[in-house]
Formats: structure tokens, C-alpha cells, sequence
């Protein structure tokens, strides 16, 4: 689908996000491992968590659909069956990650595939650490999908370090010691999301200044009855959007604030965006709050590499943000952006490119000159299939001064399945 996006004189209106998507995946694996009943509100109708629903129905949980709430009767540990078919994850790799630790930790064998994206990412990181807790996994090239997932001897218990700050596989992980007699450790250097952690309530210590997260059998699944908070990274693109733009005023209502995920706040903060939250509260284990965002003069700002992680998804709409500061943005440290759905680097580079930017990309990252008064006529963005560079070309098209075009845009429906109308909701012509 090739969407075309007019200039914006303004943004003006109020907003209810789509669930976060992190969260409500969780919210499905984590009931079918809780022997009962979970009810979960604002259950994220997206691709990717209703790929991992659906994994999960496979895997033995009942799920039904109630006043607006999922309601799942959960197998728990000891009734995971073994899947008839395939387990089809779609685009998620939350999916893929999340349910190859619950697999071999449960000793389940069973096939993981997905779509051509997720079958272009490396599964390297999850099988190397799967494989020393006794599965054996076999894998196209070693490293892609499909995942052959088996277990034939006892589930062996790691003190694993994380290479990289990654929920995924910090999760993975965890979720297979859930299923082990003696403990099994992650160990954090650089906070990474840390919504496994609090929605399962698992043991965390401090040791060195490191995090030590345990899991195993000794630790009791929680019940996941909650209401899932509007996804922040949603969020992120009215963030930008409204800084950047003359006279705007949005409020978001009902946003996960989580401080492992929210690192965009502060940088756009420190950049003199005009941005206040109100009426913060908390959601079963999870902060929210309602944010308004109104036009702000940004300037440059060069991201601590140790904030990437806390930041990782929004730096696509973050470079726009970058391109309408006075001076010159950095961002570095930031590689395993090139790992995501698409290379992301290479795609930020090709939409900043398409307007005519001043910058400079690097292995690891852009350096974006950036100028409040820049302006383009109109541009041709490629997306890439990737939601999150459509939805930041959707917001740098608004800074122009004629009609852009947006190459599948169908994509911002894997995360955001209203985005369209909500641009459309919420601009201002000129």
C-alpha cells in the first residue's frame, strides 16, 4: 500500500494508543504458564502479540474473549503440550525468543517459524545459551528460522552474562529456568526492558553493579490479571511529531511509563521539548501516566551510548526529531539496530536521504546536522516492510511543503493498526 501524507500546519487533539505490544505478548505467554484463570484488558489486537496468542492457544491455553478482556485458563508449567502444527510467529520476534525458552525449558519439541523478515534475523543469541541448558536446535544456517526445538535430557541450570542489553534474550533465558530445580541466573551490565522481571516477579540482586536476575521452579507464576497500558513507543511518534511542529498540542492518554523503556522522555527533554505528564498511577506492576507534548524549539543532542537500549525502537523517529534541532546530533553505540526488521541504520539513512539531509551514517549509528528551518519540498520514502520507518517518514512528511508517498505503509499495522487515522485525527492542514 503506498500511503500519501500532506503537510501539517499544526497537530491538535487528544489520543488513546494501541496496547504496548511487549507487554501484552507477555501477558499471553505468562498466563498459559500460570496454572488458572488470567484476565487481561486491552490486549493488543497487532500482528505480532496475536501471532503469540495464537502460539499460545497451540501450546494448550484456553482463550476467550469477555467484556473487553482476554480470558485465558493458563496450563501451567506442567500441562504445555506439544503443538499439532507449526508454531507460526509471524513477524514477532518476541515470539520466536520468548517461547523457544519456554519450549526447552517445558521439554516440548516443536517447529518455530515466521515471515520472511523474521526469518532474516539471527537466532544465534538465544540457541548458544538454549544449548547449554541441554536443547538441542536445529536451525537454517545455523542461526535462522525455522527453529527445530527439542530437549531429551535434563534441563541444565546457567549463570548466564549478557553480551548485549537484550529483553528478548534475557527472557528467553529466564523463562527456561522457570522450569529448572536449581537456579538459573542472567546477569544485566546496561539495563535493558525489564517487564519479565516485574510481571513475573522474579528474585533481583545487585551484585558488583550488576543485576542478577534467578528463575526456576521454586518461583510461583503470578496470576496476569491486569490491563495492558498504551504502548510508549506508539507514543514516541506524537512525541516527536508535536515537538516539531508550530503551535501543536497533543495529549496522549493512558501510557506505559516504564523507566526501562522510557529513555525517549528524557532525550527529547534535555533537547527542550515542552513536555508534561499528569495523573500517574500504576497498572498491576507497570507505571502509566497521560502526556502532553506541545511545539518546542529542540536543540542538538549527542545520546549517551549507554541510553540505546532504553531508547532502541524510537531512534527512528528520534533522527527526525534530530533533523529540526539547531546543531549537530550523534547517535552511536547503537549496531544492533541493523538487527531489527530491516537494517535500520541503512533505512534511517535512505529517509533522511530522500529529503535532502544533512548527515553522516556510521556503523553504529548517524550523525544528523540538523537546522529548525529545514525544509523540503516533498519526498519518496522506501519502508522497508519495517512499521517503525514508515510511521517516522509519516512524521517527517508533515515538515513538508507538497504531498509525500510512503512505500508500504501497510506495515505500521504490525504495531500500530490505527496510526493512519490517528495522523489523520489529529492534523492540522496547511
Amino acid at each position: 500500500m503506498i500511503k500519501h501524507v500532506m503537510p501539517a500546519k499544526s497537530l491538535k487533539g487528544e489520543l488513546s494508543l494501541p496496547p504496548d505490544k511487549s507487554i501484552s505478548q507477555r501477558a499471553a505467554i505468562f498466563s498459559l504458564l500460570y496454572e488458572g484463570i488470567s484476565e487481561v484488558g486491552n490486549y493488543s489486537t497487532a500482528q505480532d502479540p496475536q501471532s503469540t496468542l495464537s502460539c499460545v492457544r497451540q501450546l494448550g491455553a484456553e482463550v476467550q474473549k469477555s467484556n473487553g478482556k482476554l480470558i485465558i485458563k493458563g496450563t501451567g508449567r506442567e500441562g504445555i503440550q506439544a503443538p499439532v502444527k507449526d508454531l507460526d510467529c509471524g513477524n514477532s520476534g518476541t515470539a520466536m525468543r520468548l517461547l523457544s525458552g519456554v519450549l526447552v525449558g517445558a521439554g516440548v519439541s516443536a517447529k518455530l517459524m515466521g515471515d520472511e523478515s523474521l526469518c532474516g534475523r539471527t537466532m544465534t543469541r538465544i540457541i548458544k545459551p538454549l544449548e547449554q541448558m541441554g536443547a538441542y536446535i536445529l536451525a537454517r544456517n545455523l542461526a535462522y528460522a525455522p527453529l527445530f526445538i527439542n530437549r531429551n535430557e535434563p534441563l541444565k541450570p546457567i549463570r548466564f552474562e549478557l553480551p548485549i542489553p537484550s529483553a528478548q534474550l534475557k527472557s528467553c533465558i529466564l523463562l527456561a529456568g522457570l522450569f529448572g530445580e536449581e537456579k538459573t541466573q542472567v546477569i544485566e551490565i546496561l539495563p535493558s526492558r525489564d517487564h519479565t522481571e516485574r510481571l513475573l516477579n522474579l528474585d533481583q540482586d545487585i551484585a558488583e553493579g550488576r543485576k542478577v536476575i534467578s528463575a526456576s521452579l521454586a518461583d510461583e507464576i503470578p496470576n496476569q490479571s491486569y490491563t495492558i497500558p498504551g504502548d510508549f513507543s506508539a507514543a514516541a511518534f506524537w512525541l516527536v511529531a508535536g515537538a516539531i511542529q508550530d503551535n501543536a498540542e497533543i495529549l496522549i492518554e493512558n501510557v506505559g511509563l516504564n523507566p526501562t523503556r522510557n529513555a525517549l522522555l528524557d532525550i527529547l527533554g534535555d533537547m527542550g521539548a515542552d513536555i508534561t505528564i499528569e495523573n500517574e498511577r500504576m497498572e498491576g506492576a507497570e507505571p502509566v501516566g497521560d502526556i502532553i507534548v506541545k511545539g518546542s524549539d529542540l536543540k542538538a543532542i549527542e545520546i549517551d551510548p549507554k541510553m540505546i537500549p532504553n531508547c532502541i525502537d524510537e531512534l527512528p523517529v528520534l533522527s527526525v526529531a534530530m533533523l529540526f534541532a539547531e546543531g549537530t546530533s550523534v547517535i552511536s553505540g547503537a549496531e544492533e539496530l541493523r538487527h531489527k526488521e530491516t537494517d535500520r541504520i541503512m533505512a534511517m539513512s535512505k529517509m533522511l536521504k530522500a529529503v535532502g539531509a544533512n548527515f553522516e551514517e556510521h556503523e553504529d549509528g548517524l550523525i544528523i546536522h540538523g537546522d529548525p528551518e529545514f525544509t523540503f519540498q516533498s519526498a519518496e520514502f522506501e519502508s522497508f516492510h519495517d512499521h517503525r520507518i514508515a510511521m517516522a517518514a509519516a512524521v517527517l512528511s508533515l515538515k513538508g511543503k507538497t504531498k509525500s508517498k510512503i512505500k508500504d505503509a501497510e506495515s505500521a499495522a504490525i504495531s500500530y493498526h490505527t496510526f493512519w487515522e490517528d495522523l489523520e485525527k489529529l492534523t492540522v492542514e496547511s
